[in-house]
């Protein structure tokens, strides 16, 4: 059976494209998910603290608000709820094939299919939808002689449950969204912690609080209610596009209250120095903790900044000389997002690999289509990430225009895919925006792909964004049937 649409994924980005397309009516369609179950990033990621940076009101569906949040800003496992709950009130598990890891996707012209490869069989396509979210692949660090370590390496996206913590030596290679995170929670149980930074991050005050009965029971009685939070929390955090994108120099006012956060946790004036950033805020990630720099006040807890030059068999050689001996190395070290292998498996009908997308050697539109791979979109594309605000309003906003595409797709039995013209168009202009936005001051940050090229951040209002994808313009594509 040929399959009108594959979506690739099941966690926000392919949950969410499921429920859109039921409702607009399009059938013939599956899911297809490597692990087991649903959930995607929410499901992988059980590192101890972990939890969303974005509120919860916010980092929902908005066709499916929450009113039982027991925080402002969720931790994992109601997150991963979250997203179990969504698919059962919408029936999608019968949808989705578990356990079906996609090795190849590629175009065939003549027959205009999507010919996708699995661990469990090869199935056809008219249309794509790639979902598999940029936060996906866990990236471990590429340090000479990690193979050589004798004891268990974990990444934070990886954490292995089994592997005991009380009484161990432990390193922690990365100071950024995942460490913030762990490094408090652990500090109190393993025998020593170091944590090894190479570029200081500005953490601000986290504003997260538990929400009271009665503000639940007023969002379950009042759906009004908690949709007025979420859009005053929408606007706040779309002033912040104001320093990001306008005018860099209006960052300095969170500098300072990122320093004041810094100076009232962290005493010791020499370590304090060596946790603060030289760089514009917001260049790289805005973290936000209040227990992370009180870590280091404790006597088993030490930071590390002399560069790290290669791992042995029993822990890290810095460029000192010196060897921190360790039980166990945790690797807070990110994701594959500009050269995500996801999408190395996709071919369009020139046999180009996507991934030269975010290389910046491909032109693409709205970060949801590119051009000789017809039928295909992907949620999280190109410069659709975001430094201010939740992806799941950008996932919806690209589904307003993948589903009229697949429409019209289906309904014509066409090819479609973007002209050149447009996609080089909406690259160009996007590209020149970045040179003047806080991403453009000189850090260096995983936003940026290996040729320093912001493929990754939408540098402007979300709203615009919404705007730009809310139709399918017939005149900026390519149809053939």
């Amino acid at each position: 059976m040929i399959l009108n649409v594959a979506v690739i994924g099941s966690g926000f980005g392919g949950l969410g494209t499921a429920i859109r397309l039921k409702d607009a009516g399009i059938g013939n369609f599956v899911l297809f998910e490597r692990a087991s179950d649903l959930g995607g990033t929410w499901r992988d990621n059980t590192y101890p603290g972990c939890r969303c940076d974005v509120a919860s009101d916010l980092y929902s569906f908005s066709f499916e608000p929450n009113p039982r949040w027991s925080n402002t800003f969720s931790y994992q496992p109601e997150i991963w709820a979250y997203l179990q709950d969504v698919a059962a009130k919408n029936d999608l598990r019968k949808l989705i094939k578990f356990n079906h890891d996609v090795t190849d996707v590629s175009f065939d012209s003549p027959s205009k299919l999507w010919i996708l490869t699995t661990s469990q069989g090869v199935f056809q396509a008219r249309n794509v939808v790639l979902a598999a979210g940029g936060l996906a692949e866990a990236r471990m660090p590429d340090i000479e002689g990690i193979d050589s370590f004798a004891g268990p390496i974990m990444h934070t996206a990886r954490w292995d449950e089994s592997v005991g913590l009380a009484g161990k030596r432990v390193g922690v290679i990365g100071t950024g969204a995942s460490a913030i995170q762990t490094v408090p929670q652990i500090a109190p149980v393993v025998a020593s912690l170091e944590v090894f930074q190479r570029t200081p991050s500005w953490i601000l005050p986290h504003l997260g609080h538990q929400v009271s009965e009665r503000s639940k029971r007023l969002f379950s009685a009042m759906p009004l209610a908690q949709k007025l939070v979420r859009s005053l929390g929408y606007w706040r955090r779309e002033l912040m596009v104001l320093g990001f994108v306008k005018d860099p120099s209006k960052m300095t006012k969170g500098e300072t209250l990122a320093r004041e956060h810094l100076a009232r946790q962290v005493h010791d004036s020499q370590l304090r120095e060596r946790m603060t950033p030289h760089y514009r805020l917001g260049c790289k990630r805005v973290l936000i903790s209040n227990d992370y720099y009180p870590a280091f006040s404790r006597e088993n807890v030490a930071l590390v900044t002399e560069p790290i030059e290669r791992i042995e068999r029993w822990g890290i050689r810095t460029t000192d000389g010196a060897l921190h001996e360790f039980d166990l190395l945790i690797a807070a070290t990110g994701f594959y997002v500009t050269d995500n292998p996801a999408c190395e498996m996709v071919h369009g009908a020139k046999g180009e690999k996507l991934v030269e997308a975010f290389r910046g050697d491909m032109a693409n539109y709205k970060g949801t289509m590119f051009p000789d791979f017809p039928n295909l979109f992907m949620l999280g594309g190109p410069n659709t990430a975001l430094g201010h605000s939740s992806i799941i309003f950008m996932h919806e906003s690209q589904l307003n225009y993948i589903v009229k595409a697949v429409k019209v797709a289906l309904e014509r039995d066409a090819r479609i895919e973007p002209t050149i013209d447009a996609a080089r168009k909406w690259t160009e202009e996007l590209q020149q925006k970045l040179p003047g936005s806080v991403w453009g001051t000189g850090c260096s940050s995983w936003y940026l792909n290996a040729h320093g090229k912001n493929t990754t951040i939408w540098p402007d209002f979300t709203f615009k964004f919404r705007q730009e994808t809310r139709h399918f313009d017939p005149k900026d594509h390519e149809i053939s049937v």
